[in-house]
């Protein structure tokens, strides 16, 4: 009887607790003085956030304003209005659409790779594997080295008298112009992946360490499936930090160009052309409409995924909020 006493008392007190507070109704009075120490608290704010918000306003918003205006001209110097003729003739421009499909393959072979490695090294290391500190610092490493270092040495490597291709004859195969063919894309990716999978590693490694640990140990209880405590605990949790590092990784896939560059200059392979050479291109020849209209529809089909990423990060790490 007590215990079943003991119960009720619990549950009414949880039922109590997850019961909604009535809401109380402010009046007249006391909503201006609310109001009043709100204005004064934004007030005290703003001083400090004026130049920060002097600094996006100037360079980050009156500049795209600008580019969108740009869009919708003819030239920077008449300044006839030809409304969508711009963003057709990207649209329909071989060039763009040649960029826009080799940037596309290479984000969706990048990003999920980067994702995913930097996912399983940050697991391996958070079960203490020996030599866990020098492999760490030897996936970091790469961080701290100039580009033009690490493009140097893929030039070495991947030269049609490289290593690479020293590599291929001692396996009887024949030489490959690596940065001249299709595997121009996998160079690029592998350098890629070289420059990044640290940090996403740092950062997957730093939101392992927040999971509760009482909540694993009662997992490990439960059961002894380490992919299903993975799956429905430790994913979870992380959901954020995968958010995170996806955006991070698709914002670097698309500022690839540095690399690509310094290894083939301004007209490269067609498999690695890309956005960037498009616009860099039209920018030396000063045809600032269509660079303007490229830069819009990028920006445009960037923010959309980023939203429908949020959208689904909500959905999926909306319980592990409650």
């Amino acid at each position: 009887m007590k215990k079943n006493e003991t119960k009720e008392k619990k549950s009414k007190a949880r039922k109590e607790k997850a019961a909604p507070k009535p809401k109380v109704k402010m009046t007249k009075e006391q909503k201006k003085a609310y109001f009043k120490r709100r204005i004064k608290t934004n007030v005290k704010i703003l001083p400090f956030l004026a130049p920060s918000l002097i600094g996006v306003l100037l360079f980050y918003l009156v500049p795209y304003c600008v580019v969108i205006f740009y869009t919708f001209v003819d030239n920077p110097i008449t300044l006839d209005f030809v409304g969508f003729a711009n963003l057709v003739d990207v649209i329909t421009n071989p060039s763009f659409l040649l960029a826009s499909w080799n940037t596309v393959k290479f984000s969706l072979m990048a990003v999920p790779l980067a994702v995913v490695l930097s996912l399983l090294l940050a697991l391996l290391l958070d079960h203490k594997i020996p030599f866990a500190s020098q492999f760490r610092t030897s996936f970091l490493s790469p961080m701290v080295v100039p580009v033009a270092s690490v493009v140097l040495v893929f030039q070495v490597l991947f030269d049609y008298n490289g290593v690479a291709n020293v590599a291929v004859q001692f396996f009887g195969g024949g030489k490959i112009d690596w940065l001249k063919s299709g595997f121009a894309p996998y160079v690029v990716l592998l350098l890629f992946l070289w420059k990044n999978l640290g940090y996403n590693m740092i950062l997957f490694l730093g939101a392992l360490g927040t999971i509760p640990k009482d909540c694993l140990e009662a997992a490990y209880l439960d059961t002894t499936s380490t992919w299903r405590i993975f799956w429905s605990i430790k994913i979870r949790y992380l959901s954020p930090t995968v958010l995170f590092v996806t955006i991070i990784s698709i914002i670097n896939s698309f500022k690839v160009f540095r690399e690509v560059y310094l290894l083939t200059g301004n007209h490269p392979y067609e498999t690695i052309y890309i956005l960037q050479h498009y616009m860099n291109n039209k920018f030396e020849s000063m045809d600032y409409q269509q660079l303007s209209a490229a830069a819009v529809i990028m920006s445009i089909v960037m923010g959309g995924v980023i939203f429908a990423m949020y959208v689904a990060e909500n959905k999926f790490g909306r319980d592990m909020e409650e």
